[in-house]
């Protein structure tokens, strides 16, 4: 499951303009026109960016208070958790497996 949530998140980001869209995001929420013009996209471009970055969890939407038609976008922030358990679960095997060769080096220093 997590593994299928590691692989999405990074077939999604594969996307420059939905890095972008998320570096924007992590600033704050903004609406989908804000984030056209802040990324040089067409309107019906970013509304496709938004809603493959919506299907894969990354971005949540919400109505806006005064206006039902304004939706305004924000970051989730559940599926970078999965990936960092991921990426700490990788940092954790190279260390190990580091630390090993060292051992094995000093080891063959020393004799």
């Amino acid at each position: 499951m997590v593994e299928d949530q590691v692989d999405r998140f990074f077939e999604v980001l594969a996307d420059p303009t939905r890095r972008q869209v998320v570096r924007l995001l992590g600033e704050g929420p903004q609406r989908a026109g804000q984030l056209a013009a802040a990324t040089g996209s067409s309107s019906p471009a970013m509304s496709r960016h938004l809603r493959i970055l919506l299907s894969a969890g990354l971005v949540a939407d919400e109505r806006g208070p005064d206006d039902a038609r304004v939706r305004i976008f924000r970051l989730n922030p559940e599926p970078v958790v999965a990936v960092q358990a991921w990426l700490d679960q990788v940092q954790a095997h190279w260390r190990d497996q580091l630390g090993s060769f060292k051992r094995h080096v000093e080891q063959k220093e020393s004799s």
